[in-house]
């Protein structure tokens, strides 16, 4: 479909949100005609979402601005089963409280995209233990199973795969989608929910819950994907070289979530742009047509805006000129990333490699000794080329510290403490 009608899906479309619709036609007439609810449920695997996330963010974000009732859903119930969709190997289970506190810490996150409350078009946060955790096992099979072909659950992408690599698949996991299709029934009795969204791997899950509310009596559901991101060189969206790009900033400041939009690759940017921030799209489109050095000045917008979102406008732009002043005027910020070493430590020398690892620079010795042959590393600004160097208390700097570089755009303030 060329044309959408709907404010909603206009502006998935041209942003680049859409990778399939199970019903174009009358899920636009339906967004023209009424306020919609829509949901996208979130695994409670970590006690932080990543980047990853954000396209499935962002999605819930639009339906709210173009006038609707969002529902991010926590994976309370299913989460002490697991989604096996494309996975090699069966989840290691959590505990209740595992998954509490993963809920708890994930939920902190949400109402910068997201305005929650109780009127008409304010987002709804629900945990889907509120009806998964009391169900009972036999009416749960009689009213529910009963409506699963085995037959076509295993023909699914996300459980052939599995079972081709020959990798087992328990019965646990098995239940996995069943249960995820129970929710979109449940979320449309509770709160008259018409629409999954999803990554483009929930496809299947999200069907087998339009299946079973049109067997169970639910009024007509529907289903929209994004497509799965990786970036022009093939990287997953959301990691990075030093580990996942976390959206809670306890677990990932400001300035190294600023940093990560600003390393993206020239071929993204445009798209990048275009996901992940609110700008109006005439300046997506003005920004996107910037070529040659300007386009690092784009990057540097493309991540003020995106972590302005994430972490308040202040803090995005402290980033932005901690950058500034770190890589233009070779300034040391004191905002720039530390950690605290033992002074005691300090005193008696601590290894260059032992140090690139305990700053996060590098995963281990090996990879550490190998960026300094590659003269990427600096001690206070001076190239590093003896891997066997100790760094003590004589490299503390006037101003309390040790700054430690891995090429132009990483750097590590070490704090004797």
């Amino acid at each position: 479909m060329s044309e959408f009608k709907s404010d909603f899906l206009r502006t998935l479309s041209e942003r680049g949100f859409i990778h399939q619709i199970s019903d174009e036609t009358g899920l636009d007439d339906l967004l023209c005609k009424e306020t919609v609810t829509a949901y996208i449920g979130f695994d409670p695997t970590a006690s932080s979402l990543h980047a990853g996330s954000l396209i499935q963010i962002m999605m819930l974000h639009w339906f709210q601005a173009t006038g609707h009732r969002a529902i991010s859903l926590m994976g309370g119930g299913t989460g002490m089963v697991g989604d096996p969709s494309f996975k090699d190997e069966a989840r290691q289970l959590m505990t209740v409280d595992m998954i509490e506190n993963n809920i708890a810490s994930i939920k902190r996150v949400f109402s910068n995209y997201l305005t929650y409350g109780d009127g008409p078009k304010d987002a709804l946060m629900i945990n889907n233990a509120e009806w998964l955790r009391p169900l009972n096992y036999l009416e749960f099979l009689r009213d529910v199973g009963r409506h699963f072909s085995v037959n076509r659950m295993l023909s699914f992408d996300s459980v052939k795969t599995r079972l081709d690599r020959e990798q087992s698949l328990s019965f646990l996991e098995f239940n996995y989608m069943i249960l995820q299709a129970y929710d979109f029934v449940e979320l449309s009795k509770r709160y008259e929910c018409r629409l999954q969204m999803g990554g483009s791997d929930q496809w299947g899950n999200i069907v087998n819950g339009i299946d079973l509310g049109h067997r169970m009596g639910t009024p007509q559901l529907y289903a929209l994907t994004s497509p799965l991101l990786t970036t022009s060189s093939g990287a997953k969206m959301g990691k990075s070289a030093t580990g996942a790009v976390w959206l809670n900033p306890d677990m990932l400041s400001a300035y190294d979530f600023w940093q990560y939009w600003r390393n993206t690759e020239d071929a993204d940017v445009s798209r990048f742009l275009k996901l992940y921030t609110t700008l109006p799209m005439d300046e997506v489109a003005r920004l996107s047509q910037l070529g040659g050095s300007e386009i690092n000045e784009v990057k540097k917008i493309l991540a003020t805006e995106v972590t302005a979102i994430l972490h308040g406008r202040a803090a995005a732009e402290e980033a932005a000129e901690t950058a500034r002043k770190t890589f233009e005027e070779g300034a040391l910020a004191d905002n720039l990333p530390s950690i605290d070493v033992p002074a005691a430590e300090l005193d008696g020398g601590l290894g260059i490699l032992t140090l690139l690892v305990r700053a996060g620079l590098a995963g281990s010795n090996g990879e550490a000794r190998r960026h300094i042959q590659g003269g990427a590393v600096r001690i206070n600004d001076n190239p590093v080329s003896d891997d066997r160097m100790t760094v003590g208390s004589a490299e503390v700097t006037a101003d309390g510290v040790i700054k430690v570089s891995l090429g132009k755009k990483k750097h590590i303030l070490v704090r004797p403490a």
